[in-house]
C-alpha cells in the first residue's frame, strides 16, 4: 500500500497560519507612523500600543497550552484564529487610542494559543524522527513572513492607506479558518485522508527516542505533572533560552524599522527592503537547523547533541553579532551584524519546540504554553525597555549590549542545565 503524506499537508496548514500570524502582529510597526498622524497619538501612546500585544499574549499563551491538551488543537486554534481576525478588523476601524489598544490586546490574547496548538498538532501527527523537521517547516513561516511582510505591508501602505491595509489582512486571516476546521483532526486516525500505512508510520517510534501520544489527553494537568513542568531543569533552561530568543525577536520586529530610520535616515520603503535580508536568512537557517537537529538525533541518538548544543551555539553567535551593530556607524556593518544576529537567534527555534515533545510528549502543548509565556514576557519587555533606553540615552547602543548579556547568560544556562537525555518524561508525568 502506498503511504499517504497527509501529515505534511497538516504541517503546511500550520505553516500558513503561522505566517499570517506574524504578518498580522508585525504590520503595525510599519503602519504606526501613519497611524500616529491620523489618530493624534503621542510617543507614549505609541509605546503603550506596541507593548499591548505582549500583554495580551502573556494572558493566554500559558492557558492556551492547557486548553490544547484538554480540548485539542482543532477547536482551540479555530477559535483563536476567528478572534485574531476580528482584532485585525478592529484595527482597521479604530478611531482612537482606546480601540486601537483594545485591538492589540485582543490580537495578543487570540494569538497566544497558536504555538501550543502547533506543538500539540506536531506531537500527535509526526513520528519522533520527523518532529524537528516538521516544526522547522512550520516555524519557517515566522522569518519568511517577516521577510516578505515588510515589503508587502509598506507597498500596501503606499497604494492604499493603513485602514485598507488592515482590512486586507483581516480577509487573509479569516480565509484560513474553514480550511483548518474541516481538514484537521486531533487524532490522525480520525482523518479520512490518512491511510493505514501512513498511520502506522506516524505511530512507529525509533527505539532511540521517546514516543508521543497521538491523541490529546483530554484532561487538565495534575499537580504532579505541573510540578515536573516547573522544576525539570532541562525545561527551565529551555524556558530561559526561549525568553532570550523572544527578546531578540521582539526587539528586531518592533524596533528595527525605527532603528534604520533614526540611525541612518532611511525612508519607509527602503526600510522594508533592508529588513528582507535578516529575516530571509533566518528562514533559511531555521529550516536547515531543523533538519540538522533530526539528522544529529538519528546519527548520535543523543538529544544533548541534537538540541542543547544547537541552542547554545546559535545564541553564542547571536550574542557576538550584535556587538559591532552597537558600536558602528556604517550601514553595511550594521545590516551584516543584524542579519547574523537575527538568523542565529532564530536558527534553533525548532529545537526549542522539539525539546518539549522530547521531555514531556504527553504534555507538549502545556510545556510549550509555559515556554511561550516566557516568550510573551519578552514581547512586552523588549519594546518597553528599548523605548526607556532611547528616552534615557538617546541611542540604541545600550539596548544592543543588553541583548548580548542576555544571550551569553542563556548560553551558560543551557550548557550547565540543559540535559534532555537525562531529564526525559518519567512515568509519573504520563497521567
Amino acid at each position: 500500500m502506498t503511504r499517504t503524506r497527509y501529515r505534511w499537508f497538516i504541517v503546511f496548514l500550520l505553516f500558513a497560519i503561522t505566517g499570517v500570524n506574524y504578518i498580522d502582529r508585525a504590520a503595525i510597526s510599519y503602519a504606526i507612523p501613519a497611524m500616529q498622524l491620523d489618530l493624534g497619538l503621542s510617543p507614549a501612546d505609541t509605546g503603550t500600543i506596541l507593548g499591548a500585544f505582549g500583554l495580551g499574549y502573556a494572558l493566554t499563551t500559558l492557558f492556551g497550552g492547557f486548553a490544547v491538551d484538554r480540548y485539542g488543537a482543532r477547536i482551540v486554534l479555530t477559535v483563536a484564529a476567528v478572534l485574531w481576525s476580528l482584532s485585525i478588523g478592529m484595527t482597521a476601524l479604530a478611531g482612537g487610542f482606546a480601540v486601537l489598544y483594545a485591538a492589540r490586546v485582543l490580537l495578543g490574547v487570540s494569538e497566544g494559543p497558536n504555538f501550543p496548538a502547533l506543538t500539540g498538532a506536531v506531537s500527535h501527527w509526526l513520528s519522533p524522527h520527523e518532529r524537528a523537521t516538521a516544526l522547522a517547516n512550520a516555524l519557517f513561516a515566522v522569518p519568511l513572513a517577516l521577510a516578505i511582510g515588510g515589503p508587502i505591508v509598506t507597498q500596501l501602505l503606499g497604494w492604499l492607506d493603513w485602514r485598507l491595509t488592515f482590512a486586507a489582512l483581516f480577509i487573509l486571516s479569516a480565509a484560513w479558518v474553514p480550511l483548518w476546521y474541516f481538514l484537521f483532526r486531533d487524532d490522525p486516525a480520525e482523518s479520512r485522508f490518512v491511510n493505514a500505512a501512513e498511520l502506522a508510520h506516524i505511530r512507529t517510534s525509533d527505539p532511540s527516542v521517546p514516543a508521543a501520544p497521538h491523541a490529546a489527553p483530554k484532561s487538565w494537568p495534575e499537580p504532579g505533572v505541573l510540578r515536573t513542568l516547573l522544576t525539570n531543569r532541562t525545561l527551565l533552561a529551555n524556558y530561559w533560552a526561549f525568553f532570550v530568543f523572544g527578546y531578540f525577536l521582539f526587539f528586531f520586529m518592533t524596533w528595527l524599522p525605527s532603528y534604520l530610520e533614526r540611525k541612518y535616515g532611511l525612508n519607509l520603503q527602503t526600510v522594508g527592503l533592508f529588513t528582507v535580508l535578516p529575516w530571509l536568512s533566518a528562514a533559511v537557517l531555521l529550516w536547515l537547523f531543523g533538519r540538522w537537529s533530526d539528522y544529529l538525533l538519528k546519527t548520535t541518538g543523543r538529544l544533548r547533541v541534537a538540541r542543547s548544543y544547537l541552542i547554545a551555539g546559535s545564541q553564542l553567535v547571536a550574542a557576538l553579532a550584535v556587538v559591532p551593530v552597537a558600536l558602528t556607524d556604517n550601514l553595511t556593518v550594521a545590516i551584516a551584524g543584524i542579519t547574523v544576529a537575527v538568523a542565529a537567534s532564530m536558527g534553533a527555534n525548532a529545537a526549542y519546540y522539539a525539546v518539549n515533545v522530547d521531555i514531556v510528549p504527553h504534555r507538549a502543548a502545556t510545556a510549550l504554553g509555559i515556554m511561550d509565556f516566557a516568550f510573551a514576557i519578552a514581547g512586552f519587555l523588549a519594546p518597553a525597555i528599548t523605548g526607556w533606553v532611547l528616552n534615557l540615552r538617546g541611542s540604541f547602543v545600550d539596548g544592543f549590549l543588553l541583548m548580548t548579556a542576555l544571550a551569553l547568560s542563556s548560553v551558560l544556562v543551557v550548557l550547565l542545565f540543559h540535559h534532555p537525555d537525562r531529564d526525559q518524561e518519567s512515568p509519573a508525568t504520563k497521567t
